[in-house]
């Protein structure tokens, strides 16, 4: 044949022909065809011969096993690994939900707004101090098959560095059959945002310190003022407040490893809780109606109480002076709050309603998490989105959900 690279020639193109023409018939001593595979094979058998008197082992081929000899040494066990977690599945409940598991439609596109597109799933986690985050928003079934853009939104910041610094996890959730519900949820994580990285600096300061009626009080205000926002902002949008509306949930974590204080604040509905011994606890702090009878249940779960407990329980709303923002006009909904002191082998779970309700409802999915999440080690971000989303029948909603692991 000719070098490489250069042009073949005749007599190069008569040999490339002679072996590739199926037309030809085989120059050997018998007028039996045979083809390039056979010949393939004849070489092989005659290079493995040629190993085999040279004293080199054959090589077994696939799903057989040659004879061991009395000198072969014993062969190495490959030891396997023990599920430390049961594996994750697609549903619990006595049939598959209605919706298919993933996603079928994608919500409609304006080509001069492309910013206001909403991915179907995020997904985020760190690791700070003593905890370790997982983080994961997802669009739920109902809207994946409508070709609706996920309601739910999530946040996660760190401000500040070093064990000064400061983890706030904030998701909301738009107001339910409203064109602009993901807007909304988006513009109020951002202004708490903003409003908890302005005053980072202090409010680690009261967590090292375990200041919680400042902490209160000073959340308080800054959520206030962040929905203030977001009213402000319907109201340029020419939208009816009420229609312009989110829930807003939010997580402060220390990165000072010798600070256990982990705060929620928020207002509206959803979940909190705590996975402790193997055994779920409901500690969504409750709400109390204009005569102070409680108006929130907690389902299947068992609540806590606080005797016995360091979390603490004060449901009123104190407002001294503050060292933080003022507020506008304050929410219609109640402000939660809550402060409590982990332990280690703890995980605390916050979460919209599209995850909180089919946690309270269904027993099956709360063992299910309670043997994914009970490890001696935080699940990895795709193991986490897949515990996440395992689906109930009857809960169709967007799941927003952010788990701390603390060491």
């Amino acid at each position: 044949m000719s070098q490489q690279g250069g042009r073949p020639t005749g007599r190069d193109d008569d040999w490339w022909t002679q072996l590739y023409d199926d037309s030809r018939e085989d120059t050997g001593p018998t007028a039996a065809p045979d083809s390039l595979d056979d010949r393939f094979a004849s070489a092989e058998s005659a290079v493995s011969a040629g190993s085999r008197a040279a004293g080199a082992a054959p090589v077994p081929k696939q799903g057989g096993t040659p004879a061991a000899r009395a000198s072969d040494p014993a062969p190495t066990q490959i030891p396997t690994p023990r599920t430390e977690q049961p594996s994750s599945i697609d549903y619990v409940g006595s049939g598959p939900p209605t919706y298919a598991a993933e996603p079928t439609a994608l919500p409609p596109a304006d080509p001069d707004d492309l910013d206001d597109l909403v991915a179907d799933t995020v997904l985020d986690g760190a690791h700070y101090g003593a905890c370790t985050l997982r983080a994961a928003s997802v669009r739920g079934d109902s809207a994946r098959y409508r070709g609706e853009p996920r309601r739910d939104s999530l946040l996660t910041a760190r401000f500040g560095s070093g064990d000064t610094a400061l983890v706030l996890v904030a998701m909301a959730t738009g107001a339910r059959a409203t064109p602009g519900a993901h807007r909304a949820s988006a513009e109020a994580c951002f202004w708490i945002g903003r409003a908890v990285g302005r005053s980072h600096a202090r409010l680690a300061e009261d967590l090292r310190a375990a200041r919680r009626g400042d902490l209160k009080s000073g959340l308080h205000r800054l959520t206030d003022r962040s929905l203030g926002k977001l009213r402000a902002s319907a109201a340029e949008q020419g939208i009816d407040p009420e229609e312009y509306a989110a829930t807003l949930r939010c997580l402060l974590l220390p990165a000072d490893p010798d600070c256990r204080t982990r705060v929620f604040f928020g207002i509206g509905e959803g979940g909190l809780f705590r996975l402790r011994d193997g055994e779920w606890q409901d500690i969504e702090p409750r709400v109390t109606d204009a005569v102070g009878e409680a108006v929130v249940g907690f389902g299947s779960l068992p609540s806590e109480t606080p005797e016995g407990d360091r979390l603490t329980m004060d449901l009123g709303i104190p407002t001294p002076p503050s060292p933080y923002e003022v507020a506008p006009e304050p929410p219609r909904e109640p402000f939660r709050f809550r402060a409590s002191v982990a332990r280690p082998g703890d995980t605390l779970l916050m979460c919209t309603g599209g995850l909180a309700e089919p946690l309270r409802g269904e027993a099956e999915l709360a063992h299910h998490l309670t043997g994914r999440w009970s490890g001696p080690t935080p699940p990895g971000l795709a193991a986490f989105l897949a515990d996440t989303q395992v689906r109930v029948k009857g809960y169709a909603d967007d799941r927003t959900a952010a788990a701390v692991w603390e060491s």
